[in-house]
């Protein structure tokens, strides 16, 4: 099968779309499909594995190249009408110009074509509405689906149940999250994230959170904090860390490889996801998996995962986390019991079923467009 994969963004960028994206192209690859992302995202520096999937990158050959470039969205149209690909994956999140185009493109040219939403629409809900009132994305034979639940739900609304908008969640191979931990020191609390340090993952309301747990938690109590990732607002948490004097117990690593987040995970305690538009938490999950006791929103996708008080702590509020990483840091016996079963929890989500689902999903879109040919035969006939 020749598969394009469509997204605005994709690495050297790190987020939840780029890595899923990447993993589920190789995965493809593997299974012997022909697969290519087609994105606007800059190379860079860096080089596709020669096993991976084909990148066609359209903004690279520009003057000023970026994902959000004005001619970026039809010249990825044009490759994708051109590429004769069999089914066109397209990947959304708030802020996707490219993947809307391609995907009213594809659909109106006739080839089998799936939406994947990456995000929570909830608080832009009627921007989409009136995109779709414009373009009318929920009349064309396009098969919807959101990472989780908790994404489905407005798209649900948007789409005006004319297409149901199944749950394709991000893959992840619990196995490999399964690390065996290391000895505890019973006077310290190892507390972690892993984030792309933009503004709406909410990294610096984070930091104000540690601030405040640490003046709640006993002085014999040592806290050390590891937030994982790099993005724009690098520079502005070190800023702040340096501004209230967390330097001695709060580390910025920048980014790491996998291999370094799972040893990382050895000696984790607490892991806090602080952002309230997380439409499925891949990070969490992989937390959730290593046995860390997991903080975060109970409106987000993470709350389809983390069971509240059996594999974590769901809140409703910033200071509501703020109190549920307090407490976990100040009682060790919760952490332990929250530890337990949360490395003893079998996932739902792998790869395995992530392929699966995504293959329905393929054949699904191809049966639309079939029965889209099929009704326009009809009315001509008549």
């Amino acid at each position: 099968m020749r598969i394009a994969h469509v997204t605005d963004f994709y690495l050297p960028r790190l987020g939840g779309i780029e890595l899923h994206v990447s993993d589920l192209a190789r995965r493809q690859v593997g299974l012997g499909h022909d697969v290519t992302v087609v994105t606007a995202n800059p190379s860079g520096r860096t080089h596709p594995p020669a096993d991976g999937p084909t990148v066609l990158r359209v903004t690279d050959d520009l003057r000023h190249p970026r994902p959000l470039h004005p001619w970026a969205p039809f010249r990825a149209a044009a490759a994708v009408l051109g590429g004769d690909f069999d089914v066109v994956h397209v990947h959304l999140g708030l802020v996707t110009p490219l993947g809307f185009w391609v995907a009213l493109r594809a659909a109106r040219a006739g080839i089998p074509t799936v939406l994947t939403v990456h995000s929570l629409w909830n608080g832009t809900y009627w921007i989409f509405r009136a995109l779709d009132a414009i373009a009318g994305f929920s009349r064309q034979p396009l098969r919807w689906t959101a990472v989780s639940e908790a994404a489905a739900v407005p798209v649900r609304r948007i789409t005006r149940d004319r297409a149901a908008v199944t749950v394709l969640p991000n893959g992840i191979d619990p196995q490999t999250w399964r690390v065996a931990p290391l000895p505890r020191d019973p006077d310290e609390v190892v507390v972690v994230a892993v984030m792309r340090l933009a503004t709406r993952k909410r990294p610096t309301h984070l930091l104000r959170m540690l601030r405040q747990a640490r003046a709640q938690v006993p002085a014999e109590v040592r806290i050390r904090a590891v937030i994982v990732g790099d993005g724009r607002r690098a520079a502005g948490l070190r800023r702040y860390v340096d501004r209230h004097g967390m330097r001695s117990w709060v580390e910025l690593p920048g980014r790491q490889t996998r291999d370094q987040i799972r040893e990382l995970y050895r000696r984790a305690d607490v892991f806090v996801a602080p952002a309230d538009l997380e439409s499925f938490g891949i990070a969490a999950l992989e937390a959730r998996c290593a046995g860390i006791p997991v903080v975060a929103k109970a409106v987000t996708g993470i709350a389809e995962f983390v069971v509240d008080g059996q594999h974590g702590l769901l809140v409703a509020d910033d200071a509501a986390m703020t109190a549920a990483v307090a407490r976990l840091c100040s009682d060790a016996e919760l952490r332990a019991a929250l530890a337990h079963e949360a490395r003893n929890a079998t996932s739902q989500v792998t790869w395995t079923r992530t392929l699966d689902l995504t293959e329905s999903a393929y054949d699904e879109a191809a049966a639309l467009v079939g029965r889209e040919l099929s009704e326009s035969r009809d009315v001509v006939a008549s």
